[in-house]
């Protein structure tokens, strides 16, 4: 199969900052917010300098192999209704991106937006329309290993023998591949690393595959559903991941050097391929059945959610949608909002869209109770019980 690649350019114009006050030099609208954040602070780490660029890849016709997936065994989770498979709706994907590498000296951050999968592919993958795909790369120890995953992660997706029948096997398949196909790159550092998300859209089906720490959060009617899980080391799962397989976690880094428990590349903490090892770079899957409820999804690094919940991020975004209907303006309005309560790392945000409408007003039937939560703090508090539950 034949890639041909040509750099692109960032979806959206820098923000600027006033360097005496670190101010944002835009004439935009600031809405106070009700909802808890927690803040997180992470460690600055110079790095090798290198230019954010998007690359959009076009992709010649090959005849994809039908492979059966029945007996294929992946950790794959969903969310469906009784009423999805009745549903007319057909998804319409418009995509905004913003990236920034705030106050960090270098930007280590990548991303990919394709808004038409169907025309970079060829009428003959055997893609069904629509479909989409979108991916959110954040690096460490410099730029290679995020570069490398942008440039190649849907070439190992589609090329992968189970592409397009069982999305989740060639999902997997590509971030493994792709894994160690940078490990035996000369040309480039294969101690640098880089967590990686990525969301692929075949008509309804959205499949969203993630690698560390970076953040997939779908909003449903003003709701906050998360779609990925952060992988930390110190998390109950991964800790019992990492010691089953002789690691430790110290102050909540995986053997006291790295702050994700998932990984493609940082190949001086792994050991000959095809060796158990703690850091993995084996993504986690979750399959979500697309409805009119669907307004959008959100995805993000972590100098996103380390200053703002999942549900006060669908809050801004439905905000901003409900007045201009514009992704690319949501996503610089989600990383002004960011670099406004003082996030330490580079940010990198994007917008998906499901409609060509912007959010409709939610509206509440009026009660005799008189409520003291508003609709925003009533959907916070849904998520929480239902987390609990």
């Amino acid at each position: 199969m034949l890639w041909n690649m040509a750099a692109g350019a960032d979806c959206s114009p820098p923000l600027i900052l006033d360097g005496g006050t670190g101010c944002i030099k835009e004439n935009v609208r600031e809405e106070e917010l009700d909802v808890a954040d927690e803040f997180k602070q992470t460690s600055s780490i110079g790095k090798p300098p290198r230019h954010l660029s998007v690359v959009r890849h076009s992709i010649s016709s090959a005849t994809l192999a039908q492979p059966d997936c029945t007996d294929f065994d992946l950790p794959v989770s969903g969310q469906k209704s009784p009423t999805d498979g009745r549903s007319s709706f057909v998804p319409v994907f418009r995509s905004g991106c913003c990236a920034e590498k705030g106050p960090k000296q270098y930007m280590e951050d990548e991303h990919i937006c394709i808004d038409n999968l169907l025309e970079q592919l060829g009428e003959t993958a055997g893609f069904p329309s629509p479909g989409a795909f979108y991916g959110v790369f954040d690096g460490h120890g410099g730029t290679d290993a995020a570069v490398f995953i942008r440039k190649n992660i849907l070439k190992f997706i589609v090329e992968d023998s189970s592409f397009p029948v069982c999305l989740e096997k060639a999902i997997k398949s590509a971030f493994l591949k792709a894994d160690h196909a940078f490990a035996g790159d000369s040309t480039l550092d294969i101690s640098s690393g880089t967590t990686a998300l990525t969301a692929l859209v075949s008509g309804r089906t959205l499949v969203v595959a993630n690698a560390g720490d970076c953040r997939a959060v779908l909003g449903k009617r003003g709701r906050a559903i998360e779609l990925s899980k952060d992988h930390k080391p110190n998390s109950t799962s991964e800790r019992i991941r990492i010691e089953k397989l002789g690691g430790a976690v110290y102050d909540g880094y995986l053997n006291g050097q790295l702050s994700v428990a998932r990984a493609i590349g940082d190949w001086h903490m792994k050991g000959p391929e095809g060796s158990s090892c703690p850091l993995s770079a084996e993504p986690e899957l979750q399959e979500t059945l697309l409805t009119e409820d669907d307004e959008f999804l959100i995805m993000g690094c972590d100098g996103l959610w380390d200053v703002m919940s999942s549900q006060g991020a669908v809050t801004i975004a439905r905000k901003e949608l409900m007045i201009h209907n514009d992704p690319e303006r949501c996503s610089r309005e989600l990383v002004r909002e960011a670099l406004k309560r003082n996030t330490c790392d580079n940010l990198t945000v994007i917008v998906i869209c499901f409609s060509p409408d912007p959010p409709p007003r939610i509206e509440i039937a009026p009660t005799r109770v008189r409520r003291s939560i508003s609709a925003e703090g009533l959907n916070l508090l849904k998520g929480v019980l239902e987390c609990t539950l």
